[in-house]
């Protein structure tokens, strides 16, 4: 036996001896644990705002922050209940509600300074279901949509199986200035021909417009399997892949399973692209409860699971990073087990979560989307019956104590 293990296990034997080894043992313990480090955020109850006008919200499907650190937000006006659209009835059946127009813009205080869209005008026809909004470098405005038909819009089951094939009428994704003028558009309604179409998409889920190289990725989506890559000012066609950077295939899969291999596909949706400043893109694959990470030109580099055993809507809804230089964190946001998932970039190992199921600030039902201000704050939107968005604000690292946080109630408020 070494020397070194001889005097460990001698050592170890005095502690006994004296009964104080397990609080040791226990307090080193922590120790080591208190040695990891993540970004620590306290729920602002009071943001945003009320709305003016009687607005309400639906079901809330989109998030980003621009430049001036305005945050913007696009939810569903069809998803409400008719008790929630009293106004509009003709007669008005009382004083309040009526639905908000889509896209709503909030500046850092949280009070609403912009507003519009909901109806097609010349040159575009409007989503039949709203899903995901982007605001590029250039300040536009980018959305997409997962609505089969032109009647009232409703979120699409997430179960593949019942999709169907065919076109659908959100086979495309629009672009507007900050102000709602229509600049440009990519697919055309219901033509859609699948994951290897190159003019078209298919319920597409989220864009994003990458800086270097002026070049649009989008999830797409809800009917396709890939990221399909545009030119963001022409829509010329560049690139496109599938699961592992493959060619994408629709063959329809069976349900999920976290104790098969691996799916070598995308299953639906294709629910999110998120771009780091190094150039690595991930992709939420939902269903799959994974995330995929690549290069800008499709090579696959690796992958993570989260919560791995959740099935119905997925865990892996939408991906934010931070704003340190280096990135070092992903924030996933996990719909289905109602909360925040903060992992180390670079291992993607699960550091901490935070959140918990309700409707109190700080708790979420089906929280859907994701983004991140230059400051390090935190927004999200809840999709169903969640219809609202949160500000979650950044309090700086801190030791991680606890490996599930529940709800972050501010601090000061805490008795």
């Amino acid at each position: 036996m070494r020397r070194d293990l001889r005097i460990g296990i001698a050592f170890a034997a005095v502690i006994v001896a004296l009964g104080i080894g397990s609080a040791l043992l226990d307090r080193m313990s922590h120790v080591k644990a208190a040695a990891v480090m993540a970004p620590r955020f306290e729920v602002d109850p009071m943001w945003p705002k009320p709305l003016p006008n009687h607005w309400v919200i639906g079901a809330t499907i989109g998030a980003a922050v621009d430049a001036k650190d305005n945050v913007w937000i696009i939810h569903r006006p069809g998803s409400l209940e008719p008790k929630e659209q009293y106004v509009t009835m003709n007669p008005q059946a009382a004083e309040c509600c009526a639905a908000a127009p889509p896209i709503l813009e909030f500046n850092q205080a949280g009070d609403l300074i912009g507003h519009w869209g909901g109806a097609s005008g010349e040159g575009y026809t409007w989503p039949a279901s709203n899903h995901g909004i982007d605001v590029d470098y250039k300040g536009n405005v980018w959305i997409g949509g997962n609505g089969r038909g032109t009647g009232r819009a409703a979120a699409l089951p997430s179960d593949e199986s019942k999709m169907g094939a065919g076109a659908v009428h959100d086979s495309f994704i629009l672009k507007f200035t900050q102000q709602g003028k229509f600049l440009m558009g990519i697919g055309t309604p219901n033509q859609s021909k699948g994951s290897n179409d190159l003019a078209n998409l298919k319920l597409p889920a989220k864009t994003l417009v990458d800086p270097k190289t002026n070049e649009v990725y989008v999830a797409d989506g809800y009917g396709n399997r890939r990221v399909i890559v545009f030119d963001a000012d022409t829509g010329k066609y560049k690139r496109h892949w599938g699961a592992y950077g493959n060619k994408p295939d629709d063959t329809q899969l069976p349900p999920y399973n976290p104790n098969d291999p691996p799916a070598k596909q995308f299953r639906t949706p294709v629910h999110c692209v998120t771009l780091a400043n190094d150039g690595t893109l991930y992709v939420c694959d939902r269903i799959n409860d994974r995330l995929q990470a690549f290069k800008t030109d499709g090579t696959f580099l690796k992958e993570a699971f989260i919560a791995k055993n959740t099935f119905g809507d997925g865990s892996v809804f939408d991906i934010a990073l931070s704003k340190d230089p280096q990135q070092k964190y992903l924030y996933v946001a996990d719909g289905s087990n109602m909360k925040i998932h903060v992992l180390d970039r670079e291992t993607l190992e699960i550091l901490t979560s935070f959140g918990d199921g309700g409707r109190q600030p700080g708790q979420f039902y089906a929280v859907h989307s994701i983004a991140a201000d230059s400051k390090g704050n935190l927004y999200t939107t809840e999709t169903y019956r969640g219809q609202r968005v949160q500000k979650f604000v950044y309090k700086g690292l801190a030791a991680v104590a606890k490996k599930d946080q529940g709800v972050v109630w501010p601090k000061a408020s805490r008795n």
